[in-house]
């Protein structure tokens, strides 16, 4: 019986075809033994391989589907050409860096002890890179870490533009930003910074969380980001970061003027604009002083040139013919005066003139920033 067992299971699994057992009962149980352990291996590498190809046939359906949905979306919605290539680049994007996982669904439906030290571990080295953040103790650093949320944009997108309120405060993990402002669309005036991961943006945000009573509205973007890349960051929305500011105002008030002043853009483009303003200041003072000792000594060179020719005029006319020569001698020594007069004139004209330029390419002032006063305590 097992003889014809092991000669059965032989044909149909292919197993064992080489292989050949006389009629010991020992030999023909191993030899089964064997083949059935192969095919049980078999059936294993199989059914992962299986399960691998379905998950990502899954994933895939799941991407071509979503793609369907949007294509259908925004041809129902009569989109124009550039904005479809916008949004198709934005799904594309996320999908590649997410691969179709939705993080916060899985992070909230984690405890909240071990959801916080997986937001610990991946902000807390970007938010100790903002100095107002860095004075921080580590129990409010890790509220900070737990209200943010991950934030995507595609190249050539506008985070904020100036004049828009601003909602939230973006730390760059990856890619590159462009901060720019016209000082409310002066003419004449530009300042552009370039944002690189560390870096972070929306600070009226963070001024107007840290004022003692600050309204309810929300405050204007001065400078317009713009993607110059891919993308990927971290965002506090201005709710959580009033939390977060009102708890560390009651804690270290004295602190935060300096810090705020010295590491904000708005600041260093008011200092810059000032420092640019009292330098022209200068040159113009400058400019006016020589403009005037040139003007006196021009007026000078003329009285003492007029003097110089009525007395040679005189003493031609008393002298007669005999003093002809004397007479032309001097005149020539009057020579060198008239042309110092020419010299003071044209350097007067070229003085008002870089005067006059100097007045025309002056820049706006930039408005001074509101200074807070982070001493009150809130009520």
């Amino acid at each position: 019986y097992l003889y014809c067992l092991w000669f059965g299971l032989q044909n149909l699994s292919s197993y064992g075809q080489t292989l050949s057992t006389s009629t010991s009962v020992l030999e023909t149980m191993f030899a089964i033994f064997v083949a059935i352990f192969g095919l049980v291996l078999f059936a294993l590498l199989i059914g992962n391989m299986q399960t691998y190809l379905q998950s990502i046939t899954v994933r895939l359906e799941e991407w071509r589907l979503k793609r369907r949905d949007t294509e259908e979306w925004m041809r129902h919605r009569q989109l124009p050409q550039d904005l479809r290539e916008r949004v198709r680049r934005f799904v594309q994007y996320k999908w590649l860096a997410t691969r179709g996982v939705e993080e916060e669904t899985i992070l909230y439906s984690l405890p909240s002890d071990l959801r916080r030290d997986i937001q610990r571990h991946l902000c807390l080295d970007l938010v100790r890179r903002v100095p107002l953040f860095a004075q921080m103790d580590d129990q409010l650093l890790d509220a900070i870490c737990e209200r943010l949320v991950s934030s995507l944009s595609t190249q050539g997108n506008y985070i904020v533009r100036e004049g828009d309120p601003v909602t939230e405060m973006l730390f760059i993990i990856r890619g590159k930003l462009d901060s720019s402002t016209t000082n409310g669309g002066r003419t004449g005036f530009f300042n552009s910074i370039t944002l690189r991961p560390g870096d972070f943006c929306g600070e009226e945000l963070l001024a107007w969380a840290l004022l003692p009573k600050s309204t309810v509205n929300l405050p204007s973007s001065t400078r317009t980001v713009r993607a110059l890349e891919e993308v990927e960051a971290f965002a506090l929305q201005a709710d959580d970061l009033r939390f977060v500011a009102n708890q560390f105002r009651r804690l270290h008030s004295k602190k935060l003027q300096h810090t705020f002043r010295y590491y904000s853009h708005q600041w260093r483009t008011w200092a810059a604009c000032f420092v640019q303003a009292g330098w022209r200041r200068y040159k113009r003072r400058k400019l006016a002083k020589s403009l005037s000792l040139a003007e006196s000594f021009s007026s000078y060179e003329e009285e003492e040139e007029a003097m110089a020719a009525a007395a040679a005029t005189e003493e031609m006319s008393q002298e007669g013919e005999a003093q002809s020569s004397k007479a032309r001698s001097h005149t020539s020594d009057v020579k060198p005066h008239f042309a110092a007069t020419i010299f003071a004139s044209r350097f007067a004209k070229n003085t008002r003139r870089t005067a006059q330029k100097l007045k025309d390419v002056e820049l706006p002032m930039l408005p001074k920033p509101h200074e807070p006063d982070f001493s009150v305590d809130v009520d």
